[in-house]
Parts: structure tokens; sequence; C-alpha cells
């Protein structure tokens, strides 16, 4: 029974993240041609910067805040004081985001100069805070997650196709996003409805206490983010928006590939949690390592038509970065299971971040080098971020090795 539940919810994870990478795809090819390279820069550049405030909104919570609700899931009292919580949590984090934003907004130059499709932007990451996906995943519902995110998702695409023809256009990108999300938050309250389940609000003090408590986990998920995001920014300001476009392009097909692993990784996160079983991370480990060897080995012959499917002729430069890139896909696979799901599950959460701390504090270091060396190309990012993800990779196994006794070996 037990072995279904993880299978069905592994299975809805991966649905998810088949249409997180599904959608970005279908609309990729028509934004970068209906888009000038400078444009489409711009809408990377804001969406790098909005990856940050999703974090700073998130706080980790989809970690820590999942563990609560595992533990209390079965009373319903208790249930709703958490999602009550967590919820003011969030709600006093996306404040703290917006003054933040606004004053992102008056420094950086590219922020500057759309600073309308910026708060825009921002309005899609604070109405994210009631889309409660600690909840969902904790009570293994991860269907629900999956039919509101492909919801959303079909809506702002067939509206992408219908109204955005030119650069004049592009305010309505984060338009439709905010139309979408408010329907899938609908569609969450609605969800919580039928399940009988009622947010319950605490003293503020709680609130301020649960985001102590996630503190760690936010530190190593901004930790983890910047390795893609905080390159992006720095490109915006040492070199252009042409350049940035190239950069997204990359990012986007690499982060659409790492996206699959993250269903596996969420699927058995709640069950390592309970039993702290290494024969499932070793099962893991064995299946999907020829996947992960076979993928890497396609990315780097199919680069060049993929390149010219999705962006065209124009998007053809950053074919070499692209495969500069192709290591973090494959040690990239390995750091996220020996993370959150292995070394978190038995409660080696400094650990696990610290793991990150070290690979980011590598990553900005070398990426200060290059600034200050005048070495700062794409070709040169691109191979700092393959060293770091190797570094990424290496810390956590080391660890996993470490302390490897306190696992369990269930059969």
């Amino acid at each position: 029974m037990q072995k279904s539940k993880v299978a069905n919810n592994t299975i809805m994870l991966m649905i998810f993240n088949v249409a997180k990478i599904l959608f970005p795809f279908i609309t990729l090819p028509y934004l970068t041609r209906v888009l000038s390279t400078d444009t489409y820069g711009t809408v990377t550049y804001v969406k790098t910067v909005m990856t940050y405030m999703q974090l700073l909104v998130d706080f980790g919570f989809v970690l820590s805040a999942t563990k609560d609700i595992v533990k209390v899931r079965e009373n319903k009292e208790k249930l709703g004081y958490v999602i009550g919580d967590t919820m003011m949590a969030r709600i006093i984090l996306g404040i703290v985001g917006f003054i933040l934003i606004v004053i992102l907004s008056l420094t950086l130059p590219i922020l500057k100069a759309n600073i309308l499709y910026t708060i825009l932007s921002y309005l899609v990451v604070f109405m994210s805070i009631f889309l409660m996906d600690f909840l969902f995943r904790g009570i293994e519902k991860m269907h629900i997650i999956t039919i509101r995110f492909i919801v959303m998702k079909i809506i702002s695409t067939i509206f992408t196709f219908i109204l955005i023809k030119n650069d004049g256009d592009a305010l309505l990108i984060p338009i439709l996003d905010i139309i979408s999300s408010f329907i899938a938050v609908l569609l969450v309250f609605y969800e919580m409805k039928k399940m009988k389940i009622k947010m319950h609000f605490s003293k503020i003090k709680n609130a301020i206490a649960s985001i102590k408590d996630s503190f760690i986990y936010f530190l190593s998920n901004v930790a983890s983010t910047s390795f893609n995001a905080l390159s992006t920014i720095i490109m915006g300001i040492y070199i252009g928006a042409t350049e940035v476009a190239y950069w997204g392009v990359c990012m986007q097909i690499i982060g659409s590939i790492q996206a699959c692993y993250t269903p596996i990784s969420d699927g058995i996160y709640p069950e390592m949690i309970k039993n702290k079983n290494i024969n499932l991370i070793n099962k893991v480990i064995k299946i999907f390592f020829p996947i992960v060897v076979v993928g890497c080995i396609l990315a780097f012959f199919l680069a060049e038509p993929g390149f010219m499917l999705l962006g065209g002729e124009a998007y053809l430069p950053a074919v070499p970065i692209f495969r500069i890139l192709i290591p973090t896909l494959f040690f990239g696979f390995f750091a996220i299971i020996y993370g959150w799901p292995a070394l978190g599950a038995i409660g080696k959460t400094k650990e696990t971040t610290l793991s990150t701390i070290i690979s980011i504090v590598v990553y900005i270091g070398l990426l200060f080098g290059l600034v200050v060396t005048n070495s700062f190309t794409l070709i040169h990012v691109a191979i700092v971020r393959s060293i770091t993800e190797f570094i990424l990779f290496a810390t956590r196994y080391f660890f996993f090795k470490k302390y490897k006794y306190l696992f369990k070996k269930t059969i």
C-alpha cells in the first residue's frame, strides 16, 4: 500500500515536471522569434531576479513545512495551525520581498528600464504564497499540485500565442501569469474546502518562529539557485541583454532537464523521512544512472539541431556554451538524490546546506576572478558552473558515506 502511494506520488510529480518542461518549450520557439534578442534577454533577466524573490517567499517551507505537515496530517486542527502559521510567515516574507524589488528596480539598469514589467512579475511571485505546495506534498496529494499547474499553464500558453506578437506586447507575459495564478489559487481553496481543511492562525510570534526554523532550508535553496541566477544577474551588468538571452536559453534547457530529477527526489522524500531506507536511495541510483548517462550523450550531439528548433539561427552561438554545461546534468542528478532525500532524511540538514554553501562560495569566488581578470565570458562562466556542480555532488557524497550508518536497511 505504502509502495503504491510512493509510486503514485512520484508519477504525479513526474507529470508535473514534464508539464514544467513542456509548456516553456512550447512557447520558447515562438517568443524567441517574435521578440528581439534584447527583449527576450530582458524577459529572462527579470525572470531570474524573480527566482530569488520566489526563494524569499518560499523560504524553504516546501521542505520544512512539508515535514511538519507529515507529522500532524492525521489531526486536522493541528494541520490547520501549521498551514496558518506558514501562510502568515510567507505573507510577511512577501511584503519584505516587495520592498526589496522596489529597491532593486531603482538600482539595476535592466529592471529600472522595465519597472512596470518587474512589479507585475513580482505580483505573480506574491500570489504563489496561496498555492500551498507544502500542504499537498505533506498529505501526499501530488495530483492536486499537478492539475493546478497544468490548468495555469494551459491558460497562459494559449493566450501567449494569441496576444503576444512583438516587443510591444511583452508586458502581457506577466499579466497572463497573474490571471492564470489567480485561477490556480481558486482551485487550491476549492480542494481544501472539499477535504474540509481549514486554516487556523495563531500568534505572529509562531509565524516568526516558523521562519527561523525554515532558515536552514532557505539558506540551502538560495545558495543552490544562486548557481544559475547569480551569473545571469552579473551578465546583465557586465555583458548585455543579448548574451543574457543566450545564457537564458541554455539555462532553460538545463533547468528543464534537471526538472526531471525533481519528481524522483520529491517522490521518495516523504518515504525517506519516515523510514530512512538506504536501499531506496541505492535503488534509485542504480535505475537512473544509465538513463542519465545516455541523456547527457544525446544532449551533446543533439545540441545544434535542438537550438535551431528552439531559438532559430540567432541562438546557434549558444550551442558551445550548452555543451560545456552538460556535466551539470550528470553531477546534478546525484547531488539532488544525495541531498535532501538522503542527508535530509537522517537529520543532516546542516551538512546538506553546508555542501551547497561550499559550492556557491567557490562559484562566487571563481566568478569574481573572471570579473577582475576581465575574463567574464559565457564560455568561462559555463566552465565554472560545471566545476561547481561537481563540487556540490562530491561534498554531499562525502557526507552520505560518512553518515551511512544512520540509515536503515529495510527490505
